[in-house]
């Protein structure tokens, strides 16, 4: 038996079964608080609580969607987004993670989740048809920012159509306080037609083998973050991007235009590094970087692998406030556009 074949094998061994429950009573003690989460890019607040018992529930879905203009695709995700939503815990947390999967879904799903120390990050116990629940539970022992994703075989496609957000683990002390936190993750998407093909676009497992997607996007879609949907801040803010790569194949140059990440959390690690221009992110991996507004305008956040922008990869922040002539002015304005 191959390698693949025994973990396809220990991941799928409990779809048959209607419930999957391990570590924990089938319903919350009244002392375990509900975690409130929120869709992308909007971030939960900071934690100023004491490391408790906390229970995050999560669901599975299946819908179709816009992935570009006038292009659909039948995207696979948690509670209803791409990325699914920022899970925010604390250093030393006891976590109840519930998982449901939508009645109307055509497939079982599950969920590993990096923070994890155990079988499959939580993906072994949490195998769950559709109309299912599981749940698990585990301690916060590490803090940083980790990776969740989809860990049901065929799991590139599981990842590919969606799947994926990001968890963090705040440090005992918390993190520095800033103005504007932010959440996005860039993701891949193996479309059977060429990119910005009309219609609607069915799954490619050719292309994710040969690893050339048609689509890298931010937040599931390309254009997620500009007009109304675009980042906004104001001049003299400090802003935190929580970020993060669903993959499931590509490395991101992560690199904002005309900024520079003031801290950068190398690999979402609790140590950070000053005046980085790009910081590279591996695929299931994330960082965490941030940085002050010093004059107005709008600022584009980039993989620097530069050809993935013309596949979707980009979106904007916006700094309103007075102009900084001392910080940047233009003395002989060219024509056309710029930038990189």
């Amino acid at each position: 038996m191959s390698i693949w074949e025994q973990w396809a094998k220990i991941m799928g061994a409990a779809v048959g079964s209607s419930v999957v429950l391990a570590g924990c009573a089938t319903s919350a003690a009244p002392s375990t608080a509900e975690l409130a989460l929120v869709s992308p890019p909007q971030v939960p607040p900071p934690i100023t609580r004491a490391a408790g018992q906390v229970r995050v529930s999560l669901e599975a879905t299946e819908w179709r969607g816009r992935l570009a203009d006038g292009v659909e695709y039948d995207f696979w995700g948690f509670n209803g987004s791409v990325p699914g939503p920022l899970v925010r815990i604390r250093e030393g947390d006891t976590v109840d993670l519930h998982l449901k999967n939508r009645a109307n879904s055509l497939f079982p799903h599950s969920i590993d989740l990096h923070a994890v120390t155990g079988p499959g990050g939580g993906g072994a116990v949490t195998q769950t048809p559709p109309g299912g629940e599981t749940a698990f539970q585990f301690k916060a022992l590490n803090p940083g920012l980790y990776v969740y994703h989809c860990a049901t075989p065929v799991i590139p496609h599981h990842i590919a159509s969606g799947m994926y957000g990001l968890i963090l683990v705040e440090p005992a002390g918390g993190l520095p306080p800033v103005d504007k936190e932010f959440y996005l993750m860039q993701g891949e998407f193996y479309t059977q037609g060429a990119l910005n093909q009309k219609g609607l676009q069915p799954f490619s497992f050719e292309k994710l083998l040969a690893e050339t997607p048609e689509y890298v996007v931010f937040n599931g879609a390309t254009d997620s973050l500009v007009g109304e949907r675009a980042l906004k801040a104001r001049v003299g803010d400090r802003v935190r991007l929580f970020f993060g790569v669903g993959g499931p194949n590509k490395t991101s140059s992560f690199h904002l235009i005309g900024e520079i990440w003031d801290r950068a959390y190398l690999e979402a690690s609790t140590q950070w590094v000053p005046n980085v221009q790009t910081t590279m992110v591996p695929a299931g991996g994330a960082t965490i970087v941030e940085f002050k507004l010093d004059a107005p305008g709008t600022y584009i956040l980039v993989d620097h692998s530069l050809s993935r922008l013309l596949r979707g990869a980009a979106g904007l922040l916006v700094a309103e406030g007075p102009d900084q002539p001392e910080v940047f002015k233009s003395l002989q304005p060219g024509a056309g556009s710029g930038g990189h």
